[in-house]
Parts: structure tokens; sequence; C-alpha cells
């Protein structure tokens, strides 16, 4: 187990009872005024008790005196008067700064003239960062991001630094480069063990303390990601105006690497902001979208996720989509005025369609051994173009052979017979 890292500071509770501060007067200044305390840190709720002292050499007064907080005056009735030139106030249930570097409180003269300032740092101590998630660009970097603790702000300027080591030897190692994938990221470059499992944790720390997240065991192989998909190419399925192909390349940067790949392909029409998600891809380099809708526009993209790089046995992480690439299904040629079926009516017409061609192939057409859903599209393609000849081919279907050019294994359109609803083979 790894070593625990932790800091005294980081076990004291992050709302600890706020300490009230009182200010004592100060010997006469060299400069026109001093404040005390100058610039403290105080805990969410605390009070503060600041005092302005003026040198006598500016023949001012505790009675010229007034006091503002961040621009704006603050009441009379929180001063008191300690001595000829020493004026205080007193500020109770501080609110966490309006600003990381600190309130400004300022000590001015009776004609607005500035004296003196101090800044307040009103906060809360760093929680433990948490969520800690890193992925490896083509297994050449490492980058990590985390999310602050529960509450995450803590009104103060707070550090975060991400070191990380190899689990069973090596020194700390310090992230330099930060903010390269959000403002809770750290990216490492180079120089990554491939194999080793590193440890990885970051330190959150502020004026009021440190705080330091669990540890995060991770091999940089379990961690991969790719570039997006390259070659992505949509084009037309003949004349089928209700599907589109589509094919792409893997990710060159791991072509030379034992790895397998998942894709997912989504697509949008033209007109909306929906994507539609297709999971079940695998790791082919095409896929063929169906049921879309005639003559519209459609854009598309890809991205992988590597898995089983060098045998490990996790899965990879996305990568980004690839850039969206367009093409169009072709426009309906139906007969205008003709009623269309419903989309399910239409779906089942379609199978039965396809469950009628392919089980009279295998019962007549003997020798046929080549045929494939391509020869399918044909057909269907066919029967788009002609509303017509679709209502003929239960009655005909030597039409079916006699479009295609004739069957395989040397039929041919004269062979068909006509003395019932399906041709007979002569010997």
């Amino acid at each position: 187990a790894p070593r625990s890292r932790s800091s005294p500071a980081s076990e004291s509770p992050p709302h600890s009872q706020p300490t009230p501060f009182t200010a004592k007067p100060l010997p006469a200044p060299r400069h026109p005024a001093l404040i005390s305390p100058q610039d403290p840190t105080l805990v969410i709720g605390s009070s503060l008790t600041a005092a302005c002292t003026v040198n006598t050499d500016s023949h001012l007064s505790a009675e010229d005196l007034y006091w503002t907080l961040n621009g704006r005056r603050l009441p009379a009735e929180s001063y008191k008067v300690l001595n000829a030139t020493t004026l205080s106030v007193a500020l109770a249930h501080l609110n966490g700064s309006k600003q990381q570097s600190g309130d400004n409180l300022v000590c001015h003269s009776r004609d607005g003239g500035i004296l003196a300032g101090s800044c307040l740092y009103v906060g809360l101590p760093p929680e433990k960062p948490v969520n800690i998630t890193c992925w490896s660009k083509n297994m050449k970097d490492l980058t990590c991001k985390w999310a602050p603790g529960t509450e995450g702000e803590t009104y103060l300027h707070t550090n975060y630094t991400l070191k990380y080591k190899l689990r069973w030897y090596g020194r700390d190692n310090t992230c330099q480069e930060y903010h390269t994938a959000g403002p809770y990221s750290c990216h490492i470059p180079k120089d990554l063990a491939l194999f080793t499992p590193y440890e990885i944790w970051v330190e959150a720390s502020n004026r009021l303390g440190v705080a330091v997240s669990d540890v995060v065991m991770l091999d940089v192989l379990d961690v991969v990601t790719t570039d997006p998909p390259t070659d992505v190419h949509v084009s037309r399925v003949g004349d089928l105006e209700d599907q589109l192909s589509v094919r792409w390349s893997s990710p060159p940067a791991l072509k030379d690497f034992l790895f397998q790949a998942k894709y997912q392909i989504q697509y949008r029409v033209e007109d909306s902001s929906e994507w539609k998600v297709v999971d079940d891809v695998g790791n082919q380099t095409s896929c063929r979208l169906a049921g879309l809708r005639p003559g519209t526009v459609y854009f598309v993209q890809v991205r992988c996720n590597p898995f089983g790089i060098y045998g490990s046995k996790k899965s990879g992480i996305w990568s980004d989509w690839s850039n969206p690439t367009a093409a169009s299904t072709p426009r309906s040629e139906r007969i205008p005025g003709v009623c269309d079926p419903k989309s399910g009516e239409q779906n089942s017409t379609l199978r039965r369609e396809l469950k009628q061609f392919f089980g009279w192939v295998k019962k007549h057409a003997y020798g046929c051994s080549n045929l494939s859903i391509k020869l399918y599209d044909q057909w269907r393609v066919w029967l788009q173009k002609s509303h017509k000849t679709r209502n003929q081919v239960g009655k005909d279907p030597s039409l079916i052979l006699s479009y295609l050019g004739g069957p395989a294994g040397g039929w041919r359109a004269s062979d068909l017979g006509s003395t019932g609803p399906y041709p007979q083979r002569r010997p």
C-alpha cells in the first residue's frame, strides 16, 4: 500500500473556530501612517479590530481619520479612538474575500487622502482534491484532471500541485504544465515509463493550510486514447433513398502497435442539433446507416476507443469525434398522390419482400450461390423506381431475375416458365 501523504494542516476541520484579532497601538511610524495587523489571514466568520496610527509629523490626529473597505466607507460607530494618533475599527463576522488578492482595508485622512492600507485575506482552508482522472494521447504523454473538493471555493488563492512517481521505486516528480485541459489539470509531455504503474496525487495549499488527495494508481497502457479516425467518407448506396455508407481509416499514430479498436458513429440531419449514436459498430472500419429520410443532408462523425494495447485488459478512452462529413440521401421517386404506407407497415413490407425473394431463390433458382444483400439492394432500387412494378412482383417473380440480368448457374430469362406462380427449372 502506498505511504500516506498528509499534513497536520489538512487534518484540522475545514471550518475551524474564528480567532478574533485585536490591534495594539503602534509607536510613531516613519511613514504617514501604519495599520496593524498588516495583511492578516482570517477564517470566514472571524472578527477583526484594526488600528491606524499616524506619524506625529503629519500633524494629524485620530479624529482626522476614517476607514474604507473595498472603497466603501465604514460607519463611524465601528471606530474607537485609542489615543491622540490612533483610530481603530471593528469588523465582525467577516465574509470571504471578494477577490483572491485580498480585500482592501484603507486608512484615510479627513480630505480623502490615503495614509495606509492592509489586505484582508478571508477564506477557508483547501479541501482534499478528488476525482483524479488521467489519459495518454497515443502513449506519448499523460494529462490529468481533478476536482477541487466538494465545496471548491476557498475565497483565497489556492495552489494545486500534481505529483507522480513510479510505484515501486523512483523519486517524486512534479508536473509543470498546468491548465492545459481546464482550470484543474496538468500535462506531463514525455519521459513516461510503460508496463509500470504510477502513483499520482494532488496537493492543494493556500494561506490557511494544505490538503492532499488520495493516491491514484494507473498504468499508462490502461488509459490510452487516440486521434480521431481519419479519411471519413460518407456516400450513397446506389439509389437507395434511406441508406448511406460510411467508411474511415484507423488512427495512424497507433498503426504500429498491437491493439484493437471499437468505433462509434453519430449522425444528425442538417437542420437539427440532436445526434443519434450507433454503438454496435465493433472494430470494422465501415458501416451502413439505414432508415434515413430521403432527400436529406446528414452530418456524420466517427470516434475510436483502443483496447487490449500490449495485452492490457482495460478499455481505453474514447477519442474526440472526427470532423463532420456530409452527404445526402437520394430523393424519393414515388408517384405524386400515391399514399405511402406508415413507417411500421413499410418496414413489415420490406421484411416480407426480403423473405419472399430469398425464399424463392433458395427453392427455385438452384445454383445461385453468389446472391447477397447487394443483389437485394439492386432489387429494392428497382422496386422504388416504379410503384406499378412493385405491385406486379407478387404476380410474376420472373421480373426480378429479368431485371437483374438473369440468375447465376445458367438460367436465362427465356428459361422462366409461365405455367404457375413460380417458374420451373427445365431438365
